[in-house]
């Protein structure tokens, strides 16, 4: 069930959030609602340890029998929008017990911060974390699924606040998609029903193409189809266009990895943990869902998205370590892996997108290696670029919205360590250093200059705790980030 949220002007409620700053110290709402009631606010935090801490929260009972929550909004210096959006998340795990499934806020009038700002931010938090997927239960009790229907936000400037969330509300639905598909089993994702979800965004003003195999056969991606040559899902090629800017401008382009099920072909992958491989579709995940958050909220740029659609399977028809295959680039590539299967899909991807769209940057994005993980952890993706400036602005953007980029170097050094003895390059290098970062030199082999990005979402896409606007598993990592860049970067205010 989806959150509400919804802005009203200020009104008597049974169940009430407000905001206290660190130190105590209250701001106007909860000023007036503790001289209301005659100091009790106060007399509550002094029998407590609640400080107004960030995230910290104290529920109690009114002498008329109202609900108060206190929510801990952290130092006054330090509001801002993620600051905001945390909170958002604590307003979640504080009226998640409403018996009514609902509850209101009233944190306005902050000094020095504009209203609509600051509630459409909480909001947004609000409404990234009470994020769900519980369709598959079928035992559990009412009580024991997450319950909360309604969030209101009272403040005098309420039809702001609502104007200001509308964009943001937007961007949220594509997040929840790529979450969507992320969390789905692979049984239900896969090569066909991804590209289904991809076409779904027609409905939003979205162009959408899919390629069959023989069309792809045709334009010669053989890199990209022998990936998903052992399985019998045949392998896609989705194309998703959003023409929102001038017709003679080029388009920013995205290219995700979309292996909707990896067990490492031949080169198979241990039985421990393979379970998680439903989510090696991430960046094709986060590329429909990015669209779809543009599409929505009427970005003015043109945008191409595409995602290289596999399924990756043992079999006796399946690709096998050492064989050779051609490339859409005529590029030839020695298999010496089968789980290195990622950077075949991207190769011919990348290579289809520059060739016919001829854009004006490509940033691609994937579940590309484990040493990303053993790298950065979860905390942040990998970033790999040929271009300063986009790598720069890709990082500002993360900054902004909590999505943390750290970048790699790309010398040339690192593209030797994938020279095959028998073919133009291999898909793994020679040892065991440097994978992610050689992993990203072979991207680059099909990039033909354009500037490009990569983004390494290995360790990012799944979580296996709560975060402070997501709970425990998909998380949507790269939606809000490229949202940013591309509405800071490229289109006209």
């Amino acid at each position: 069930m989806a959150l509400k949220i919804s802005f009203e002007n200020p009104s008597a409620q049974k169940i009430l959030c407000l905001g206290v700053y660190e130190d105590r110290e209250l701001p106007l709402p909860t000023k007036t609602w503790d001289k209301t009631l005659n100091g009790y606010l106060t007399l509550s935090m002094n029998n407590s340890k609640f400080k107004g801490s960030l995230n910290q929260t104290l529920t109690f009972s009114t002498p008329d029998g109202s609900q108060l929550t206190l929510i801990g909004l952290g130092p006054k210096k330090d509001q801002n929008e993620l600051q905001w959006q945390k909170i958002g998340s604590s307003l979640v795990k504080a009226l998640e017990s409403s018996p009514t499934g609902e509850g209101a806020v009233e944190i306005h009038s902050l000094e020095g911060h504009d209203t609509a700002q600051v509630l459409s931010n909480m909001a947004l938090g609000s409404l990234l974390k009470s994020w769900r997927f519980e369709k598959y239960f079928t035992t559990k009790k009412p009580e024991e699924l997450f319950s909360l229907q309604k969030i209101i936000f009272l403040a005098p400037e309420a039809k702001d606040c609502e104007k200001a969330f509308e964009p943001l509300k937007n961007i949220t639905e594509g997040v929840f998609l790529t979450r969507t598909v992320v969390t789905e089993p692979a049984n239900v994702i896969t090569p066909e029903s991804l590209a289904h979800a991809a076409e779904s965004l027609k409905k939003d003003g979205v162009v959408v193409e899919i390629l069959e195999e023989k069309e792809m056969k045709t334009l010669g991606m053989n890199a990209l189809l022998g990936v998903g040559q052992g399985s019998v899902h045949g392998s896609k090629l989705a194309i998703m266009r959003w023409e929102g800017g001038a017709k003679t401008d080029a388009p920013l382009a995205f290219v995700g990895k979309g292996v909707t099920f990896d067990t490492g072909g031949i080169s198979i992958k241990p039985a421990q943990n393979m379970e998680e491989m439903k989510y090696d579709m991430g960046g094709a995940g986060v590329v429909i869902g990015l669209m779809k958050s543009l599409a929505l909220r009427k970005a003015k740029v043109n945008a191409v998205g595409v995602v290289g659609l596999v399924e990756n399977m043992p079999s006796g028809s399946a690709q096998r370590p050492g064989d050779v295959v051609i490339s859409m680039s005529g590029q030839t590539i020695e298999v010496i892996n089968t789980d290195a299967e990622g950077r075949l899909v991207l190769a011919d991807a990348l290579w289809y997108t520059q060739d016919r769209f001829k854009p004006k940057l490509m940033i691609d994005l994937a579940t590309l290696t484990g040493a990303i993980v053993v790298s950065l952890g979860g905390e942040r993706a990998g970033l790999f670029a040929n271009d300063e400036n986009l790598a720069k602005n890709l990082s500002s953007a993360g900054e902004k919205v909590g999505e943390l980029l750290w970048p790699f170097p790309m010398d040339d050094a690192y593209d030797k360590e994938i020279n095959s003895d028998i073919a133009d390059m291999k898909n793994i290098s020679n040892g065991r250093g440097a994978g992610s970062v050689t992993a990203a030199k072979f991207l680059q082999r099909f990039t033909n200059a354009v500037p490009w990005a990569h983004l390494d979402i290995a360790g990012v896409t799944w979580t296996h705790k709560d975060l402070p606007t997501c709970a425990k598993g998909a998380t949507g990592f790269g939606v809000r980030l490229l949202n940013q860049f591309v509405e800071e970067n490229y289109e006209k205010k």
